[in-house]
């Protein structure tokens, strides 16, 4: 019994000595824990492969429905926006994916909308009970056809007759522009007005007549305005505005200025600032195609460049201040009756202002007639019989105070009274003085020579003279003007596109700062031609908002 005893008892120890490497051993919790990762690995996984799953179809409807709206709006679509919507679904199998369209459009604009439903079956996530990845969705286009204004302002100064011819290359160029750009217009709602500008526009007899243009002098074809400077820094060019016309007068062309007789000097024409060419009048609001591309066809290059003139009347034409202007104009018949009402305001939704301005050069200094020689009677006279000219200085001492300039010898001979060759004398205009006689013939042969004694005071009265006829612009004001014109436009959102064709690097530099941003065009040759197709192409892209 007592050895029993100490049996029993060694045996319990030596078991307790047996499981305690168990009760220590990690082996187990690690297998559990990786298991536990696996598990959740596989979770993780399987829920990326349902939502790509479910992305891919989602993405598969959505650009369905955005195809589908973009053709169902487009306004060229003859068949139902509801119909176009529903077999774009159904070529890709997507039939059960449309909810509907919903569809609203008016006169210049369509809107389509394709509502979807996307629903896709999961293969793991049921684990986590979801057994079904379901969303909502939709497609939209808008294709809105705004009314569209547009100032085409050309350069036809003499520089453009430059070998091989720039103003061919433009005239191709604009033919091509207003013929692709009109061609699609079915409903009236593009506008082109023409400006061809050189160092004046001749803004023709309808645009004369409903704007307050004083000292006019008759000249056949001369219709060209002496703006104001303060026109240049407002929008509006106001029709109550009294403005003077601008002389047919050549002051640009040089003469002699010997100590002698020179004959009868007649103005060039190719240096009159307002050339008489009707071909190059300012054509108002058109859209008659075959009009536009006859007098593109027909524009004559001569003259200077007053690049900043050109834009105030283009800016004129697209100013919603001018509507009343434009209803006369209407009621003249120059102007299409569909575009009674033009041009819209600044800030209508549905109204897209342009200019196109183009040049081959710079600005050239401008020449004016002062106004006391722009009309009335002069002090000069003309023979009948052989046409000599004299001319009445008062302040002359003596009696003979009439200044004839080819007698004695042409050393000029003052007498009682104006040259007669027998067939009688007129005493002339300003208007008809200019007619027959270059500013700097009058200014020399009437003035310099009869009132100066020396070869330094024929020149100083020559100087005063010239001065006293004619006003000349300095071109960095000419710069800024434009500059100042072309930031009023462009704060009222006026996509101004600008080309400089073969121009200098001050002209193409004052064109880029006129420009609307990424609107600008630095072009050569037939490249004219791709600005232009450009110019229209954005025109009809910024035309069609989806």
């Amino acid at each position: 019994m007592v050895g029993s005893g100490r049996i029993g008892a060694g045996s319990r120890s030596q078991g307790r000595r047996r499981a305690l490497p168990f009760l220590g051993a990690e082996d187990g919790t690690l297998v559990v824990f990786g298991l536990f990762i696996f598990v959740l690995m596989l979770m993780v996984g399987g829920l990326s492969v349902d939502l790509m799953r479910y992305e891919a179809e989602r993405s598969r409807i959505q650009n369905t429905a955005d195809r589908a709206a973009l053709a169902a709006a487009s306004m060229r679509q003859e068949l139902e926006p509801e119909d176009v919507v529903a077999d774009y679904f159904a070529r890709a199998g997507l039939s059960a994916n449309l909810a509907g369209t919903v569809v609203d459009e008016g006169l210049n604009y369509r809107n389509v909308r394709a509502d979807t439903t996307t629903a896709v079956n999961t293969f793991f996530m049921p684990l986590m009970g979801i057994d079904e990845l379901a969303s909502a969705g939709s497609g939209a286009a808008e294709e809105r056809i705004t009314n569209v204004e547009i100032a085409l302002v050309l350069d036809i100064s003499g520089s453009m007759q430059n070998t091989p011819s720039r103003i061919a290359n433009l005239k191709v160029a604009a033919d091509e522009f207003v013929d692709k750009i009109l061609g699609d217009d079915d409903d009236n709602r593009i506008s082109i007005s023409l400006v061809p500008y050189n160092g004046q526009v001749n803004i023709g007899p309808d645009l004369t007549a409903v704007f307050n243009i004083t000292h006019q002098h008759g000249v056949a074809e001369v219709y060209c305005v002496d703006l104001p400077p303060s026109v240049y820094g407002s929008l509006t060019l106001s029709t109550s505005l009294a403005m003077e016309q601008t002389a047919w007068a050549d002051s640009f062309s040089s003469v002699s200025t010997s100590n002698s007789y020179q004959s009868p000097q007649a103005p060039n024409p190719a240096n009159i600032w307002c050339p008489a060419e009707s071909n190059n009048y300012v054509r108002p609001l058109s859209n008659n195609i075959s009009a536009l591309r006859s007098q593109i066809a027909s524009l004559q290059a001569i003259g200077a460049t007053s690049i900043d003139a050109g834009l105030r009347w283009g800016l004129t034409l697209i100013d919603p201040a001018s509507r009343g202007m434009v209803s006369q104009l209407v009621g003249r018949g120059a102007v299409p009756a569909h575009f009674a009402g033009r041009p819209f305001d600044w800030d209508d939704p549905e109204a897209l202002k342009v200019i196109v301005l183009m040049t081959d050069g710079e600005h050239f200094a401008e020449e004016r007639i002062n106004t006391a020689y722009k009309s009335g009677l002069s002090p000069i006279w003309r023979s009948r019989g052989d046409g000599n000219f004299s001319i009445l200085h008062p302040s002359h001492a003596g009696s003979n105070d009439y200044w004839t300039p080819h007698r004695n010898s042409g050393s000029g001979e003052w007498r009682t009274s104006p040259w007669n060759s027998g067939s009688g004398v007129d005493q002339l205009t300003w208007v008809q003085v200019w007619q027959r006689l270059r500013v700097k013939y009058v200014a020399w042969q009437l003035y310099a020579r009869a009132l100066g004694s020396s070869s330094s005071s024929r020149t100083s009265h020559y100087n005063t003279w010239v001065a006293n006829f004619r006003a000349l612009a300095d071109t960095s004001d000419m710069d800024a003007r434009l500059n100042t014109l072309c930031s009023l436009a462009k704060a009222q959102d006026v996509v101004i596109f600008g080309i400089a064709f073969e121009a200098p690097d001050h002209g193409a530099d004052v064109i880029r700062d006129c420009a609307s941003p990424n609107r600008f065009y630095n072009v050569e040759g037939l490249e004219i031609s791709t600005a232009f197709r450009q110019i229209r192409a954005q025109i009809s892209s910024l035309r069609l908002t989806q």
